[in-house]
């Protein structure tokens, strides 16, 4: 039987929170360092940094936290880093003089190995096999 508080975070969920949380962090970090000490060198990118480490970290609190509420945040704040990836990755290569300086997304996340353009895609499928009503046809058998 699956339990509410062991839907969310067991096997592949686990080390998906795990990602999200390392990339938070590194992302906090980069786009702290990169705005306090350099911000007038490249303020979009330095900028979009400061998005990315915003939504990597409410997207590690919507996967850990329980409740439909946080199943939605997790779902819009996933959608809206795979298309900030995207954007930001294509705008990268077709206007590089956007941006002067790497952000965490530039180049579809080159310098983090790519890591952001593969994590929401994974995430997405978690989210749709873990989704509320699936969950429940699985408790009920």
């Amino acid at each position: 039987m699956v339990t509410k508080s062991s839907s969310r975070a067991v096997g592949v969920g686990r080390l998906l929170i795990a990602v999200y949380a390392i990339l938070a962090l590194g992302a906090t970090a980069r786009s702290f360092v990169q705005i306090v000490e350099r911000f007038d060198e490249a303020p979009l990118a330095y900028s979009l940094s400061a998005v990315s480490a915003v939504v990597y970290i409410v997207a590690t609190v919507a996967l850990i936290a329980p409740g439909r509420v946080w199943y939605v945040i997790a779902w819009f704040t996933i959608c809206f880093e795979l298309a900030g990836v995207l954007v930001v990755g294509t705008l990268s290569i077709t206007h590089p003089e956007l941006f002067a300086h790497a952000s965490v997304w530039s180049y579809f996340g080159r310098g983090y190995l790519f890591v952001p353009l593969v994590i929401p895609v994974l995430g997405l499928a978690w989210l749709y096999v873990r989704r509320p009503s699936a969950v429940a046809a699985r408790g009920a058998e």
